[in-house]
């Protein structure tokens, strides 16, 4: 079967441009009204009934029966077993994509996750207090494909923040088990993983069920019913995002190979029809030879349909007047992904601002982010990252104020704080810093601010 791939051929010289780019990039976040109707009914049937609600829209979504809960956990031996059926190659791949996104986040933690005080001339210690979350759920997709990347990129990072307990669930239709999801969770230290998922394994993680312990947070990506439902539950729990549609965009020079450029817009089309893919590029002879290339690969493809439609319905091939307004381009669409394919993408990454990630170089696939590189491929969608970051060890830690005030500090902090607590009419906050002053301060607080002033 032959399969068209279509993507809009837009110019930012065009007088419709606006429009037209508009246009391309809009997708509304809001999920269906069914849907979200049908996430609240799940949420509210297993907070009241617990694991028996959860075994029933186990069997009803996924074909899975079982007489308990306790019959979908997966016992820390079989998920040994499995990593040990892996082939040998496999196996090494999986320990080294481990190793190598375990010291990313490492040395992540060295950099921002550790706690910190100085003491003032006066004697008052302050500083902030950085612990890890006690417990978290890590949400893995299990529908459409398999995802072991995904377990290495939620519970890795977790860990390395000294999470106590990393609860994985995962959906498994018809109790078909991926071997490398649960190596996978072998390596990245996972405590307990149970085969549940959609919103009734997100009720479950927030709200607690007999079997399913409540976890402080919730991370990991999933389809709209998951989103649905993490979105629902925040408040009760901490969530890592809400995430949309995979993005792509290839800011080219025209200096790559058009076939690498071609598949790299393949490889985030593939996840779904929704995923997004755009090229940026001041060579319009350079984006024809991308297009040819697309046309020439696309029937090698397995996943060649869901490819060309989201090419079709959400791909663009923009040519720009220059790399500098591609760069602007680039900040106003904020793509998870960011690929800067050029002779020298260290001329151009200082002109970008937002993205989830960015890939430097015409050999820095965006897939080998996805897989082994070290950071995390759980990145913000739909322009979010122009205000959000990749999930990280920061995700899983909390930070906590100290503040240790010495008798010296107190006089001039309590004068202070008198003042404006009054201000404020809360005169018990007032009295409370006053009681520790060694002078009465009713009558000179206000003097002493205004000296200070």
């Amino acid at each position: 079967m032959n399969f068209v791939a279509a993507p809009a051929r837009l110019s930012t010289a065009s007088a419709s441009f606006e429009a037209d780019f508009a246009a391309r990039l809009h997708w509304s976040a809001e999920q269906d009204a069914a849907i979200e109707q049908c996430v609240a009914d799940i949420l509210a049937d297993v907070r009241a009934r617990g694991d028996g609600a959860l075994l029933e829209y186990t069997q009803r979504f996924d074909g899975l029966h079982a007489q308990s809960v306790a019959q979908l956990a997966l016992q820390p031996d079989e998920l040994q077993a499995a990593f040990a059926s892996l082939p040998p190659e496999q196996q090494r791949a999986l320990t080294a994509a481990a190793e190598r996104v375990r010291r990313y986040h490492e040395a992540q933690k060295r950099a921002s996750g550790e706690s910190w005080s100085y003491t003032d001339e006066d004697g008052t210690l302050l500083g902030q207090k950085v612990t890890p979350l006690d417990r978290v759920g890590v949400y893995v997709p299990g529908g459409k494909a398999a995802y072991p990347s995904s377990v290495l990129m939620n519970a890795i990072p977790a860990q390395v923040a000294g999470v106590g307990e990393i609860i994985m669930v995962v959906p498994t239709p018809q109790g078909a088990k991926n071997a490398l999801v649960l190596a996978a969770a072998h390596i990245a230290g996972v405590t307990r993983a149970y085969t549940i998922g959609g919103a009734q394994a997100v009720a479950a993680l927030a709200y607690g069920t007999e079997t399913v312990p409540k976890v402080d947070k919730i991370t990991g990506p999933g389809n709209a019913y998951v989103a649905s439902a993490k979105k629902r539950v925040f408040g009760t729990v901490g969530i890592d995002m809400i995430a949309g549609p995979s993005e792509i965009l290839v800011l080219a020079d025209g200096s790559t190979p058009p076939d690498w450029v071609a598949m790299d817009l393949f490889s985030q089309a593939e996840h779904d029809e929704l995923a997004q893919s755009i090229l940026l590029c001041p060579d319009a002879a350079y984006i024809d030879s991308v297009q040819a290339a697309i046309d020439r690969l696309l029937p090698e493809m397995p996943r060649a349909q869901i490819i060309a439609k989201s090419l079709s319905d959400r791909g663009a091939l923009i040519h720009t007047r220059d790399m500098e307004e591609a760069c602007q381009l680039s900040n106003r669409i904020a793509p998870e992904h960011l690929e800067v394919s050029s002779r020298d993408p260290h001329r151009w990454e200082p002109l970008l601002k937002h993205a989830g990630a960015i890939f430097l170089g015409a050999y820095t696939s965006e897939s080998l982010g996805d897989y082994c590189a070290g950071p995390n491929h759980v990145l913000p969608t739909s322009g979010t990252a122009r205000f959000s970051s990749p999930l990280g060890v920061y995700d899983f830690q909390k930070r906590s104020s100290i503040i240790e005030v010495s008798e010296q500090g107190a006089q001039q902090l309590g004068r202070i704080a008198s003042v404006l607590a009054h201000g404020e009419g809360l005169q018990a906050h007032a009295r409370a810093a006053e009681m520790r002053l060694n002078v009465n301060v009713n009558a000179t607080a206000t003097h002493y601010v205004d000296q200070e002033s």
